[in-house]
Order: C-alpha cells, then structure tokens, then sequence
C-alpha cells in the first residue's frame, strides 16, 4: 500500500473528513505535513501508521477510522502517540 502513497495526498479519515496532507512515507508510517496536520501541535510533523489506511482513492489517503479517531492514532516521530 504505502508504494501508492504520494507527497500531496490528502489523507481523510473513513468518515471522509480531513485528517491531513501526506508529506513522504518514511518506512511503515505517513509523515503529515506540520502545517497540516488537523490543527494540533502546528509547527511538528505527526505521523499515521500504515496500518491503518483503508485505501487509495484518486488522490485521497483513506483511513480505516473516523477522523475523530484518527487524530488520537497520530504518533510523535519518536513514535510516542500525539498528547492531545
């Protein structure tokens, strides 16, 4: 999946809501762009396991979860989940 992922996906959650905009895939996990990443923590980037994409649609990054959820699934670069 993750050789289907491009810079510049827009990356929604499976409720078809904004998550954030794909910046490279750095392994096994989507690096968002900082100054898109669902308004939390600007100025860092997060990062979205592969894992949990549903899929590749056009030029959208579908999650397997709502984005309401998928915010909390963001990892620090470390790895640690984001501090909400």
């Amino acid at each position: 999946m993750s050789d289907k992922v491009r810079e510049n996906m827009e990356v929604i959650g499976a409720d078809g809501v904004h998550v954030g905009t794909v910046d490279r895939v750095e392994g096994n996990r989507i690096k968002l762009k900082k100054s898109d990443s669902f308004g939390h923590h600007e100025g860092h980037h997060h990062y979205i396991e592969m894992g949990f994409v549903a899929g590749v649609e056009g030029d959208k990054v579908r999650l397997s979860a709502n984005a309401n959820i998928a915010v909390t699934l963001e990892e620090e670069k470390s790895g640690r989940p984001v501090d909400l």
